[in-house]
């Protein structure tokens, strides 16, 4: 089996953060990673990362994404995420706060989509995925280049859209008043909760055909079940441990591992902790085990705000007893000091 892991947000993003890292534990992930050889590529948002892993590079994310939601929305070429959002001002910079950092139910979701389809209805139609997952398939293609939602949630907006002159751009001002006004932000408000005051668009890119390099991907993500969806593959649901993957007959699944994603976003680092604690267990564990007998060859790949992490390694790699890993504080702070060449360690 060759075996490909995407795991974003695999370090820690802050090097110097000794309560989170220092006592993590790693032994399995350092023994794997210290055996492999080493890339460093540019800083990647994990969305791009999989469509490229996919060869799938400048897709529609919205509609692969759609097609991956558990009612498999069948939605146009022209459509973008619509994903909800709380602006609010920060030390003269504006915030975004996307949904997964406050709750917002269904009903309140469909209550808002609704109102938008009602006001907006001349330049598309919107569609739920979920309460955190909105769609926008609009009647005719609108330039409308942005970072994905998981690049500036929780981040001051600068510069997270090339070009703010673009027609989306000024229409989103006319549904940040819309939505202020709207019964279901007022009752929010009024209950000292986020108001849902402007939308992020983002995810634009054309329409083709998907022939994946897998037999598989396993992962509870919309956008990779939807990649495989596209491809005529049936995703599987993400298991609690490599075992589920390592007793299958795939010869190359991908498993994108997200576990690690939501401490990151929302500055949880006890979260995050606990999360890498079930991956080595779960899945750094038995993949060392099986190096060399059932699994064949492991890529191991992390997109972090160090840049995109790339370890490979083959079952020979089990001998080289010469080779010593790196506990995950050690590569933070390798990756947070001058520029690695790539091809080498950390």
């Amino acid at each position: 089996m060759h075996l490909t892991l995407l795991v974003p947000e695999l370090i820690w993003p802050e090097p110097g953060d000794a309560l989170t890292l220092a006592q993590l534990p790693a032994e399995h992930f350092s023994w794997l990673t210290g055996r492999a050889s080493f890339q460093l590529q540019p800083a990647s948002a994990h969305e791009a990362c999989l469509l490229a892993l996919c060869q799938a590079a400048g897709r529609n994310m919205a509609q692969l994404r759609g097609l991956g939601e558990r009612s498999a929305l069948s939605l146009g070429a022209n459509t973008l995420c619509a994903d909800p959002v709380h602006l609010r001002f920060h030390q003269e910079r504006i915030v975004l706060a996307d949904a997964g950092a406050f709750p917002l139910d269904e009903s309140e979701a469909s209550a808002l989509l609704a109102a938008l389809n009602d006001e907006f209805s001349a330049l598309g139609r919107f569609h739920l995925g979920d309460a955190r997952r909105w769609y926008l398939e609009l009647h005719a293609p609108l330039p409308h280049a942005a970072a994905p939602l998981s690049r500036v949630a929780g981040r001051r907006l600068d510069g997270e859209i090339d070009n703010k002159t673009t027609p989306l751009y000024r229409w989103l001002n006319e549904v940040q008043m819309f939505l202020h006004q709207h019964p279901v932000n007022v009752a929010r408000s009024g209950r000292g909760e986020p108001a849902i005051n402007s939308l992020w668009l983002w995810g634009e890119g054309h329409a083709a055909p998907c022939t994946l390099p897998f037999d598989a991907i396993y992962a509870d993500d919309p956008l990779a079940r939807g990649l495989a969806a596209a491809a005529g593959l049936t995703a599987e649901n993400l298991p609690h441990s490599a075992d589920t993957v390592l007793a299958s007959s795939r010869q190359r699944p991908l498993v994108h591992l997200d576990s690690l994603l939501p401490g990151v976003l929302y500055e949880n680092p006890e979260g995050w902790q606990q999360a890498f604690a079930a991956l080595e267990n779960a899945w750094f564990a038995p993949l060392r085990q099986q190096l060399g007998k059932t699994l064949r060859r492991l890529d191991l790949v992390a997109p972090t705000v160090y840049g995109t992490l790339h370890w490979s390694l083959t079952g020979s790699a089990r001998w080289h007893f010469w080779q010593r890993g790196r506990s995950p504080q050690q590569l933070a702070l390798a990756l947070a000091g001058p520029a690695t060449p790539q091809g080498m360690t950390p």
